[in-house]
């Protein structure tokens, strides 16, 4: 019975993500991965004939996932939550690492609304983390998307520069963080985290050049 259980929620839950929540069509192949990944992991770890045995969670994923998703919202324009609902199912499976699930959802919701730069940026983000740290042209691509949608906004550059940085392209990054500090509001709250980025690479540049600035058309250090 716990079977027929758990196998009923699952579908119970892809019929609303589905339909009910009308999820676009090209992230339903995602949403069913995660949903039979889950019941594998019931299947390989589950015992319910056993009694509770209370126990502190485990860290199972790299705190680097979420911290990504939780620095993308905290560099803001907003004050808003994100209102796209693909966006937060997308967000969750970043969380737990599934980068390449979580594109395919963001694909979905940039099919729809090409103009949606929150996805975009996300969907760079996403991209980013599954190549493993590198600017793909596909995250390129992206993250100029996010750019285009909306030109004011800060995700885009600050973490367009991250993933250049983390890519080796250190004068780009740091192009990137210079022009955004100057346009940046005094109150913004993500101009501190984008002081604190760039003051990092220049010292990081200068260090690598014998305490000498780098020059500007240096790309690596």
């Amino acid at each position: 019975m716990t079977w027929v259980l758990v196998v009923v929620l699952a579908v119970v839950a892809f019929i609303g993500i589905a339909f009910v929540l009308k999820a676009p069509r090209s992230g339903w192949e995602a949403i069913a991965a995660a949903l039979v990944l889950g019941i594998a992991g019931y299947a390989s770890q589950a015992s319910p004939g056993l009694p509770a045995a209370p126990k502190a969670a485990s860290e199972q994923v790299s705190k680097d996932a979420a911290a990504m998703v939780d620095a993308r919202g905290k560099v803001s324009d907003s004050s808003l939550p994100p209102s796209d609902r693909w966006v937060v199912i997308a967000d969750g499976l970043a969380r737990n690492g599934r980068y390449g699930d979580a594109a395919e959802v963001l694909r979905g919701a940039v099919n729809a609304d090409p103009k949606n730069t929150e996805a975009w940026l996300a969907m760079g983000n996403a991209l980013v983390s599954h190549a493993d740290g590198l600017l793909t042209p596909a995250a390129l691509y992206a993250f100029r998307k996010a750019a285009l949608s909306d030109p004011d906004a800060p995700g885009p550059p600050f973490f367009l520069g991250l993933a250049f940085a983390q890519s080796g392209r250190y004068a780009e990054a740091r192009q990137l963080w210079s022009d955004l500090l100057e346009r940046a509001p005094e109150d913004a709250p993500w101009r501190a985290p984008l002081a604190d980025q760039l003051s990092k690479l220049e010292a990081f540049l200068a260090g690598q050049s014998g305490g000498q600035g780098p020059s500007s058309g240096q790309s690596t250090p």
